[in-house]
């Protein structure tokens, strides 16, 4: 009989597609052998990141972060906190404000000329229900189409598009996608009405 084994370490790429697969992530897979090789060095960024009082000094750690280079148009005020980093794209004249909180291991993309209010928590990750698997997690990626304003104190639950235009008030918890040109609110989220 033979048993198939993984590979002990993953490429970014591969991970990124074990992430994206759909399916519970366990604790033992080798993808988050990937994402804790990571993971240190991204929290020793944060902290400098934090301790900075220069926005492009900020853009540069993040660029890091990251992986990609943040446009110049793009502002993020820290503290900023994300757990891995790698795996949020951020297009142009993007403003991130104070306090912002993205966990990134589904997937986050901000597309140009997005506004994030102060304390916005982004969340591509869940765990699953069953406690034998609970350390798993199942992740689904978070998009935030062109123009659109998410506002303070908002939460972004996984596989949530938010739609070109489209506004997130202040405190809203969205766990359904949003429809561009609309304004959503409250917990749950639900439509207010269209721009």
């Amino acid at each position: 009989m033979r048993i198939q084994t993984q590979p002990l370490l993953m490429t970014l790429a591969e991970t990124f597609d074990r992430f994206q697969s759909g399916e519970v992530v366990l604790a033992s897979d080798p993808a988050f052998a990937v994402v804790n090789a990571i993971v240190p060095e991204t929290l020793r960024l944060i902290g400098k990141l934090n301790a900075s009082g220069d926005i492009a000094e900020a853009r540069e750690i993040l660029s890091q972060i990251f992986g990609q280079e943040l446009d110049k148009t793009t502002t993020v005020f820290p503290p900023f906190t994300t757990n891995f980093g790698r795996f949020t794209t951020i297009g142009k004249n993007v403003f991130i404000n104070h306090g912002c909180s993205f966990l990134d291991l589904g997937g986050i993309t901000i597309e140009d000329d997005v506004l994030i209010g102060p304390q916005v928590k982004l969340v591509t990750e869940n765990h699953p229900l069953d406690p034998t698997a609970r350390k798993g997690l199942i992740t689904k990626p978070i998009i935030i189409r062109r123009n659109a304003w998410i506002g303070a104190g908002a939460t972004i639950l996984p596989g949530v598009t938010v739609g070109e235009n489209a506004v997130v008030a202040a405190g809203a918890v969205v766990s359904k996608d949003v429809p561009a040109n609309t304004v959503v609110g409250g917990v749950p989220a639900k439509f207010i009405r269209n721009i």
